[in-house]
């Protein structure tokens, strides 16, 4: 049949582009290393919707936390034009190739959220930015920090952000009207580097654990690989024990006392690592107060997990937005180039406004306080810590 035929073609190319993207990994091996730098380029792509409203808090705080190094320079921080989805639809590309340029001279991103057009809304279909995002600068690393004070729970995600389901999302096989096929990728190298971050984090955080999810009961040959290569790199940590939970029972249970005793960083492929973070997020109050980074050899993207919020954008609330994504993601980007003291200050006063003091309270109502408001009273709290 002649559409048997074409899908192997089309198979193979996918097949051969994989075998390239391997070559590229083995040469790209040198880590960036910010100590040695006299100037660090901060990017700000603000986003969609609430984006630009949340957007503007973070900055407030991160100017507030390195004020002596953006004074003397150190740290510079440069909003980036062109990546509104007006702007994106009017050229019809999802990443125009002059912001990638500049994004490209920057050290380190910080994202806020971006609208993808999908199905039903009246734009073009682009693919996800993210995605792009991810891929061109070879973000392999996603690290979405959890802490559930009242619970005791204090977890790192490390979920692969190349490869898996995603890496091929828009590049499946339609065979004929009645089959397609999608895939999900899985390589030796990509595996390591995300278990050698993961690994590499436990020690220098001197954590005792490393939990490795999937389906590999059911998914045995991606899956199983997965768990296989974490678990070779692992002999390399001899002081790190190695857990496995099934990604459904992890996302039915994770607050169980007894299933998630000793979890404290967590590795995932893409889509487990999508879904179980967004889980862990809502336990720990909301999307709105989760932030991700998005690591690589060379650059680095920081954003919120959430979405543009169109819904309060279009009730004119969007002024009421929760800022805190934004704030931690601002938080995470400062501790990777090396001003975790700043990060743990953030952390600390975040615990006392939003869990043991709470004296602003933030509920996207116009009745409670505002974006702006909020960070009033988080930068109030920093100055007297």
């Amino acid at each position: 049949m002649e559409s048997i035929r074409s899908a192997q073609e089309k198979f193979a190319e996918l097949i051969k582009s994989e075998f390239e993207r391997i070559e590229r990994m083995k040469k790209d091996v040198e880590i960036k290393d910010h100590s040695k730098q006299e100037e660090i380029i901060v990017g700000i792509l603000p986003g969609d919707g609430i984006g630009p409203i949340i957007m503007e808090q973070a900055v407030r705080v991160v100017s507030e936390l390195a004020s002596t190094e953006i004074s003397n320079g150190k740290i510079k921080l440069y909003e980036i034009k062109g990546m509104t989805i007006e702007e994106r639809v009017e050229q019809m590309e999802s990443l125009p190739e002059a912001v990638m340029e500049e994004i490209k001279k920057c050290d380190v991103i910080v994202k806020g959220p971006m609208v993808t057009p999908c199905h039903g809304d009246g734009m073009p279909n682009l693919v996800s930015a993210n995605s792009l995002l991810r891929r061109g600068l070879d973000l392999y690393a996603a690290v979405r920090p959890i802490r559930i004070v009242e619970k005791g729970i204090d977890w790192t995600f490390f979920r692969e952000n190349i490869e898996g389901e995603y890496i091929l999302g828009n590049k499946g096989i339609p065979v004929t009207e009645e089959l397609a096929f999608d895939f999900k990728v899985q390589t030796k190298l990509g595996t390591e580097r995300i278990a050698r971050a993961a690994f590499e984090f436990a020690r220098k955080n001197h954590k005792k654990n490393v939990t490795i999810v999937t389906k590999n009961n059911i998914v045995k040959l991606t899956d199983g690989n997965f768990v296989k290569e974490i678990r070779r790199v692992g002999l390399e940590y001899p002081e790190i024990e190695i857990q496995e939970r099934l990604v459904d029972a992890m996302s039915a249970k994770m607050l169980d006392a007894e299933f998630n005793k000793g979890i404290e960083v967590v590795v995932l492929p893409n889509l487990y690592g999508d879904i179980v973070t967004d889980v862990a997020a809502e336990h720990q109050g909301g999307l709105g107060t989760a932030s991700s980074s998005n690591i690589g050899n060379k650059y680095a993207m920081f954003e919120a997990i959430h979405g543009t919020a169109p819904f309060l954008m279009a009730n004119g609330r969007g002024d009421y937005a929760d800022p805190c994504s934004l704030i931690r993601a601002m938080g995470m980007m400062l501790q990777h180039i090396g001003y975790g003291e700043y990060t743990q200050k953030l952390n600390k006063a975040l615990d006392i406004c939003t869990v043991t003091e709470k004296k602003v309270v933030l509920t996207t109502f116009a009745n409670d306080a505002s974006a702006a408001e909020f960070t009033d009273y988080l930068i109030e709290t920093l100055r007297s810590l």
